[in-house]
């Protein structure tokens, strides 16, 4: 058996074509397991999909995959022979692929389709803790979840030069990327993340410039127009348990130098975009150290934080995901938590952030906040459209505004109201923009009406103007009052000039 999985290009080609042959696609193991089986093994419940797999009309091929790879079941030899053939089992053991196990044969790692807008890969990781018992290994490497599908579906898909992937584990982020880079650096500390992270590349005829080392060390003097990275952020004593979550590095540490750091390889206009996790001693003030990382930097930020984790809980996400006994997962969650409570931590802010190094030499444009709702997700589309609002804001004086015909996209009102003793009196109101992170913006009966004035027909001065006539109050006083206001629109996405 080779060193790492997979390391013969010869096999990985062969392997690509059988699988490629048995119609081992995302179309096809839909169309194999029907749309609630292949929902249901998406949300983690992996019998339906079992349950299809042994219809008397399943292909029998693809079927047998499905299990082996996806669903980790012992399968006959004779039968993922005739599955992958040509290429033999034999040669799949000693690539790493297979094992013979308990009369059978089982995957070792985790081989699976990964469909996008524009194409569909195949993705190599490890198999996870919930397909084989017991704790995964140190230099575990994590297939597709949660976290690289966010990360994946917040980078901006502008074209760009060069790219690094910074914690490449099996090369999601790279994969995504290389649709719109031209040149791509893929670096881990893991060596075994490394050769899957090539067998990914290779399986989609991808080519990757794979460097080892920690942080920005193997990428020292270069620049860049993309940073993506999803670090083994995981916040912790410094230990270093499993390397895919654990960077060895105490605290928060790891978050910090990617992020003050980052301005030394971004290309003028570069962007820098993560996922990062940060200690929390107030939660009046949750922003604190973040801040000070992103002010050191001295890039323009764009921080949000989906979630604040108390110690339990944060603790108890990781512990489970490895897999341990639950002996050694309490032993390993009292200490933790042990350790928390001497450093004085009482959460873990967890969410993105973006980056980008100016063009011209000013002050940073910097935004920190707390967007938790579902459905408000940061997306490649809404960062772009952050930084074109917050370019154009700054760029634009109030006189420029004034004289702007701006215009709402689609947009709800909402309202909210108390019984009183003569019915129901509205105590509060905002606009919110539907999918856009934050877009919601607090409104009054006069910024009402200008909201609803704006329809890209006349300057933003002229409704003022009628507004204030209204009102009977002074244009260049109510001017004064709602430019504050429409700028924080337009920073929304909620108003912008009509074309």
């Amino acid at each position: 058996m080779t060193a790492y999985p997979l390391s013969d290009p010869d096999l990985v080609d062969a392997l690509g074509g059988a699988l490629r042959a048995a119609d081992f696609s995302s179309e096809g193991i839909d169309g194999l397991l029907g749309e609630q089986a292949s929902t249901a093994l998406v949300n983690g419940s992996w019998w339906p999909a079992l349950r299809a797999t042994r219809r008397a009309d399943a292909d029998p091929a693809l079927a047998t995959l499905v299990r082996l790879f996806l669903l980790g079941s012992t399968e006959p030899e004779f039968q993922v022979a005739e599955a992958l053939a040509p290429v033999t089992v034999q040669a799949l053991v000693d690539g790493g692929v297979l094992d013979r196990f308990d009369g059978g044969v089982r995957a070792l790692l985790d081989i699976r389709p990964h469909g996008s807008d524009a194409s569909d890969y195949l993705v190599v990781a490890d198999q996870d803790a919930s397909m084989r018992p017991g704790a995964v290994e140190h230099d575990h490497v994590l297939g597709i979840g949660g976290a690289s599908m966010s990360l994946a579906q917040a980078v901006i898909r502008t074209p760009a030069r060069r790219a690094l992937d910074l914690g490449t584990g099996c090369g999601v982020q790279a994969l995504h990327m290389d649709g719109h880079c031209d040149e791509i650096v893929a670096t881990d500390t893991n060596p075994r993340a490394l050769a899957l992270a090539a067998a990914t590349a290779r399986l989609n005829g991808m080519h990757w410039d794979l460097r080892d080392g920690s942080l920005y060390e193997p990428v020292e003097g270069e620049t860049f127009d993309l940073i993506v990275s999803n670090p083994p952020f995981v916040v912790g004593t410094g230990a270093q348990d499993y390397i895919y979550r654990d960077s060895g590095i105490v605290g928060d540490g790891v978050s910090r130098q990617l992020i003050e750091n980052a301005a030394g390889y971004l290309n003028p206009g570069g962007i820098a975009q993560m996922l990062a996790n940060w200690v929390v001693y107030d939660e009046e003030r949750w922003d604190e150290r973040v801040r000070a990382w992103v002010e050191t930097s001295g890039l323009d930020a764009w921080v949000v934080q989906r979630e604040l984790a108390d110690p339990i809980s944060y603790v108890s996400l990781w512990v489970s995901d490895a897999g341990e006994s639950p002996e050694d997962a309490a032993r390993r969650g009292a200490d933790w938590l042990d350790w928390f409570e001497r450093e004085g931590i009482v959460g873990i802010g967890m969410g993105s952030v973006t980056l980008r190094r100016p063009l011209e030499d000013r002050a940073a444009d910097v935004t920190i906040e707390e967007i938790t709702a579902a459905g408000q997700e940061v997306t490649g589309f809404e960062a772009q459209g952050w930084w074109r609002r917050r370019d154009f804001l700054r760029n634009t004086s109030d006189e420029d505004l004034l004289a702007a015909r701006l215009t709402t996209p689609p947009v709800f009102l909402e309202t909210q109201s108390l019984p009183g003793d003569e019915g129901w009196q509205q105590v509060g109101a905002s606009v919110t923009r539907p999918g856009g992170p934050g877009a919601v913006l607090g409104v009054d009966e006069v910024l009402t009406a200008l909201l609803a004035g704006c329809r890209g027909q006349v300057p933003l001065a002229a409704l003022i103007t009628l507004l204030a006539d209204f009102h009977g109050v002074e244009a260049d006083a109510l001017a004064q009052a709602a430019l504050p206001s429409v700028r924080d629109a337009i920073g929304r996405g909620i108003l912008h000039v009509a074309d």
